[in-house]
């Protein structure tokens, strides 16, 4: 499989005029080309500042991060895309406004681009509602459209920071299910970050486990179903449960 990006000793501290706060110290793996990795760990112990980091919003004190054997590229440039708890779509601007954003502030809406993007629409159940509002879409069709603007930048790495959090339970259901398959289908490569262990076993590929502050990595746990299973097909395998427990109790021993 091809390396698309590897985390090498990366270590991160917080300084404040109190002193040093180490969040994450001596990260080490690689996610490979079309993987879907999920990030679990306890509260404060440097899960949303290791997507940071991925996302170049901040640079490691230590270690170093590579995307293809590169230093990873700064903010902007298209190569990452950043799916934050909340949608933040603009209500002022219809769907199809608010998913054509990215490549309009980069310059590069072209008709190639809009109907590839209206493509996404009509597969993913949104072509219909592209002249509504924001605040006219259930909570899971703002979510699917905040997937879709993302896409619509082609990034070759996807960060997910507990994208469905907002999201009633059953909502959060059938959103992270739609999700994960629409991720598969496009076959990106995604990072995600989630307090929920059933989302991530049902979700990845591999399960990163950190330890409490300062985060470093406890556990790499391989994750594998029948591939045929969508996420929410997952959840009712008997390895399912075996997962969770095993990361439940890896989680509560250390």
């Amino acid at each position: 499989m091809e390396k698309l990006l590897e985390l090498r000793s990366v270590g991160y501290s917080y300084h404040t005029v109190q002193g040093e706060t180490p969040a994450l110290t001596n990260i080490n793996f690689t996610v490979y080309k079309g993987e879907f990795v999920a990030v679990v760990g306890p509260s404060g112990c440097g899960k949303s500042t290791l997507l940071s980091l991925l996302s170049g919003l901040l640079e490691p004190e230590h270690g170093s991060i590579l995307l293809y054997g590169q230093k990873l590229f700064h903010p902007g440039s298209g190569t990452i895309g950043y799916m934050l708890q909340h949608d933040h779509l603009f209500e002022w601007r219809t769907v199809w406004q608010n998913v054509l954003l990215g490549p309009e502030i980069q310059k590069k809406l072209t008709p190639a681009k809009k109907e590839a993007v209206a493509d996404m629409l009509k597969t993913y159940g949104l072509y219909k509602f592209r002249d509504a509002k924001p605040s006219q879409l259930s909570g899971g069709m703002r979510q699917r459209a905040a997937l879709i603007r993302t896409l619509a930048m082609e990034p070759e790495l996807l960060l997910l920071d507990e994208p469905f959090s907002a999201l009633d339970y059953q909502t959060r259901l059938t959103v992270g299910d739609d999700i994960g398959t629409i991720i598969k289908k496009e076959h990106k490569t995604a990072v995600l970050v989630t307090h929920d262990l059933s989302e991530a076993v049902s979700l990845a590929s591999r399960v990163i486990i950190l330890t409490r502050r300062p985060g470093t990595i406890q556990r790499i746990l391989p994750v594998t179903f029948d591939s045929n299973l969508s996420p929410l097909l997952r959840r009712n395998t008997p390895e399912f449960k075996d997962y969770f427990n095993e990361i439940w109790k890896e989680m509560n021993e250390k």
